[in-house]
Formats: structure tokens, sequence, C-alpha cells
């Protein structure tokens, strides 16, 4: 009786479960459905609005001709592109020219793009380098734009924006270089910036093309210094020269020496050519040569 009791029970709860789902998913589409249709109502209603301002456009276009026909013409050079924004919107196509095309007065805003390539000096940094030395460093960058919809949908102002990372992008590099490697390194360093600069502006429709470091300019105590070290450096090296000259001078006379030691004749020679060479000065320097054999007495003794 009670296996009897509990089974009835247990179907009369499965069955209260199963009409109550069925309600509570009958309820979950029909909200679904009552979403679908509002949001339906209202992509219906924002299209029935911009089908009226367009009719209103043109027909202000036809009531103001021909002054509104010369308003409406747009000219773009041949280095510019133009977004045009329809209620807001980009139009299909993406940016128009160069030449000339027609666009709505009341309806469009139109931005001119110049994709021409731009030199942009960055301001002067102060920059501390790994060896904890302060220097101020100038650069310029050149970069163009190579996607005007990206560039006036991405950014609020590329131009600035990109001034203002250069900067950043110089401290960062040179911050983890060290002077002697600012000094000498300059094309590595601005090919480590060029990278960095052209990943981070890539969103932007913006490439940069080149970056040059134009000046690293040292303070003066270390500029003396520096003077002071590469002075001492150039002493040393050329005390280093004048003994190795000595040296070099030295050894050459005792190669004569000994030379002229196993030839009498040689050092007869040499004599003869030293008086030529006196003579030849002309000068009032009297000489009386001794013949080499009347010294040779004196020196076996």
């Amino acid at each position: 009786m009670a296996t009897t009791a509990s089974s009835s029970q247990d179907q009369g709860s499965q069955a209260w479960e199963q009409e109550h789902g069925a309600q509570r998913r009958k309820s979950q589409n029909t909200g679904q459905v009552y979403d679908d249709n509002r949001e339906n109502e209202v992509s219906a209603g924002a299209a029935g609005a911009i089908c009226c301002l367009t009719a209103l456009s043109w027909l202000i276009f036809l009531l103001f001709l021909p002054v509104s026909l010369f308003l409406s013409i747009k000219i773009v050079q041949e280095y510019e592109r133009a977004v045009i924004f329809r209620m807001g919107r980009i139009l299909p196509g993406g940016a128009k020219g160069p030449g000339l095309f027609f666009y709505l007065l009341c309806m469009d805003d139109i931005k001119v793009v110049d994709m021409r390539t731009i030199s942009l000096d960055v301001p002067p940094q102060e920059i501390l380098s790994k060896d904890s030395v302060t220097v101020t460093v100038d650069a310029v960058i050149y970069f163009r734009v190579y996607n005007p919809v990206m560039a006036v949908v991405n950014v609020q102002d590329y131009r600035g924006s990109t001034r203002l990372l250069a900067a950043t992008t110089l401290r960062n590099c040179l911050g983890t270089k060290t002077l002697a490697e600012m000094l000498s390194n300059r094309d590595g360093v601005s090919f480590e910036m060029q990278s960095a600069l052209d990943e981070a502006t890539d969103p932007w429709g913006v490439k940069v093309e080149r970056v040059e470091i134009k000046d690293v300019r040292l303070p003066l105590q270390l500029q003396r210094a520096m003077a002071a070290e590469a002075e001492a450096t150039r002493d040393s090296r050329a005390k280093v020269i004048a003994a190795e000259g000595e040296q070099s001078a030295s050894r050459a006379l005792k190669e004569a020496a000994d030379i002229m030691a196993d030839s009498p004749s040689a050092l007869q020679l040499r004599y003869l050519q030293t008086l030529s060479s006196i003579s030849a000065e002309k000068n009032s320097t009297i000489i009386f040569p001794l013949p080499i054999d009347m010294l040779q007495g004196f020196v076996n003794k």
C-alpha cells in the first residue's frame, strides 16, 4: 500500500514539473519573440528616419539649385583621400578620391587625410642612460598614412598621438642603452625605435618609415672630462709611438755599426758623404778632414 502511494506521488510530481516546465519554456520563447520584434521595430524606425532625412536633404538640394550644386562638389588632390560620414556611418567603399565627387550638405561630414610622408620633430628628451649619465636627445621621425579610414576612426589625432608615442618610445629605448652605445650605435637605436613605433601605430593606419637620432647633447662637465680623457689617451699613444721609433732607430744604428765594423771602406765612404752634405749647406764652418788610416793606430791601442 505504501509503495503504491509513493509511486502515485512521484508520478504526480513529474507531471507537475513537466507542465510548469512547458509553461516556463513558452514564456521564455514568448519573451525572446517579443525582444526580436522590438529590435525589428527600432531598426525599422531608424531606417524610416534616415529615409525621411535623405528625402529632406534632396529636397533642400533641389530647391537651392544651382548654388547647392557648387557647394556639394568636393575636389580631392592626388595625395589626399576623403572619408565621408553619412548620418554618423562611413559610406560603403571606404575613402574617396582622388578627383571630384558629390556629397549631401545636410547629411554628410567629410574628413580629408593627407597621404604624403610627414616629417615630425620629437621634442628634446632628457634621458638617464643605463650607466647613469643624463643626456638630451633630439630625434625626427618620418611616417605616412596608409589607411585613411583607420586614421580617422581609430584615433582622434594621429599626428599628435604619433608625436607623443615617439617621445615615449625614445625615452624607453635609450633608457636601456649606455652612453657609448648611444654615440656609436645610432643606426641600431633608430631601427629599434622604428620597429616599436611601427608596431604600435599599425592599428591607427600609420606606417613609420624612418627614425633618425639628430643630436645627443652631453652635460658640460662630462664634455670636459671626456676631452681630458681623450687628450690623455692621445699623449700616451704619442709617447708609445716615440719610444717605438727610438727603439727602431737604435736597432738600425746598431746594424749599421756592425756593417761598418766589418768593412772599413764603408766607414770612409760614410765619412766622405757626411763632408759632402756639410759643404752643400754653404756655411762658414771650416773642416779639416783627417784620413781614417791615421786614426787606425789609436783605435788598435
